[in-house]
């Protein structure tokens, strides 16, 4: 299998994608084992169904090109702005938007935000798409209050492409390299501010800024195999650490955990894991909006225990506050989900080396075919007698 894109060297967002994909994974099985190899055998990467269009997830930098919009990605380490017409690995339907957006922005007046002369109207575009439904949502990232002519720009979208159910705008008016800023206010132009999709036979909200896998289509095999290293069973009280729009906690209720606990430091990813949890008639799960480090901490403190704990947090890994408090709550089974192989090294290393875990087993994922990232699956079992 093979797919090609002639701004790989450049953009850097797809190192991979003029190589054989089998190459590619031979490099990713490398790089695990490296890394993991010491703590446990690493198991043949599980390889993706897709290795283009699986991107449900885009954003866009805007620019100005002789007087016309452009959208594409920063080059790997700079400001420098590399534009887009298409990218192989994104959803296709990402990219018929942003030609719109493009061209609507042109033939309204609408510019680029310049960060240097701090003078513009539209920073960002973010899409994102439901991969098993025909629903899109747009959020333009403005500089400003209002875009000018916004209704008309996002009724316009809708109207060329009906599956986008709302159209929202974020303002970020920060000197700020993050793309959306800290406790955002959501304004909606068009329609509404979420799209549902199906995962692992669970519908789930997803909203503008709330963590969803990018890659739906694997994500259904991953969390399958979370599910099943997990062993759930009706006595379990599980506890999902940055639980985003509760994903991991809905289906394991959904495998039959009685006593489901998520935690999300994210107002409204909690919300919209809460709607989940309705939407699909799961009684079993609860949410608190919480940071995860901190939650542990004061629950081991009470002395409150669990019987599985997952985690899957962001690519800087666990704290070891997190983890030193999660040793004391003292799970069964622990399932870590990560998404960046060397903080993941660095915290085994923590508990092997303060905690009574053994590992069970390692299964790296490939979530982000063409490019340099991969998710790894890591089960571990508390040991008897305190050996680990």
């Amino acid at each position: 299998m093979r797919r090609h894109c002639n701004l790989s060297g450049r953009c850097g967002g797809c190192i991979y994608a003029n190589v054989p994909y089998a190459d590619e994974l031979l490099d990713k099985r490398v790089m695990e084992e490296k890394l993991l190899g010491r703590y446990h055998e690493v198991a043949p990467v599980l390889q993706s169904d897709r290795i283009t269009g699986y991107r449900c997830k885009v954003q866009a930098v805007c620019g100005m090109d002789d007087g016309r919009m452009v959208t594409g990605i920063y080059r790997k380490g700079t400001h420098k702005l590399i534009p887009v017409r298409s990218c192989p690995l994104e959803d296709e339907r990402a990219g018929r938007i942003l030609e719109t957006i493009r061209s609507l922005c042109t033939r309204f007046g609408i510019i680029s935000y310049d960060e240097d002369m701090g003078f513009g109207d539209l920073r960002h575009v973010l899409i994102r798409l439901a991969a098993h439904a025909d629903e899109a949502l747009v959020t333009l990232v403005t500089a400003g209050e209002k875009l000018p002519h916004e209704a008309d720009l996002a009724a316009a979208i809708h109207q060329k492409h009906p599956f986008v159910k709302g159209v929202v705008a974020i303002r970020n008016n920060e000197k700020t390299s993050m793309v959306i800023p800290e406790n955002p206010v959501i304004r909606t132009i068009y329609g509404r501010n979420y799209i549902v999709d199906r995962l692992c036979g669970l519908k789930f909200r997803i909203s503008p800024v709330s963590f969803y896998q990018v890659n739906p289509y694997m994500a259904e095999r991953l969390y399958k195999i979370a599910m099943n290293m997990a062993m759930l069973r009706p006595d379990d009280t599980v506890i999902d650490a940055y639980s985003g729009t509760g994903t991991i906690a809905l289906i394991a209720a959904s495998y039959g955990a009685g006593n489901v606990i998520g935690i999300e430091s994210n107002a409204d990813a909690v919300r919209d894991a809460e709607e989940n949890a309705r939407m699909n008639g799961i009684e079993g799960a609860s949410f608190i909006n919480a940071d995860a480090s901190k939650y542990m901490k004061e629950a081991a403190k009470k002395g409150e225990r669990c019987s599985v704990l997952f985690l899957d947090p962001p690519r800087s890994g666990a704290t070891e506050e997190f983890l030193a408090a999660a040793g004391r709550m003292a799970p069964e089974r622990i399932v870590y989900i990560s998404c960046n192989p060397e903080s993941l090294q660095r915290d085994l290393r923590y508990i092997r080396r303060f905690l009574p875990y053994r590992i069970i087993g390692i299964q790296p994922v490939d979530m982000f075919p063409g490019s340099e990232h991969i998710e790894t699956v890591v089960l571990l079992s508390r040991a008897r007698r305190g050996r680990h």
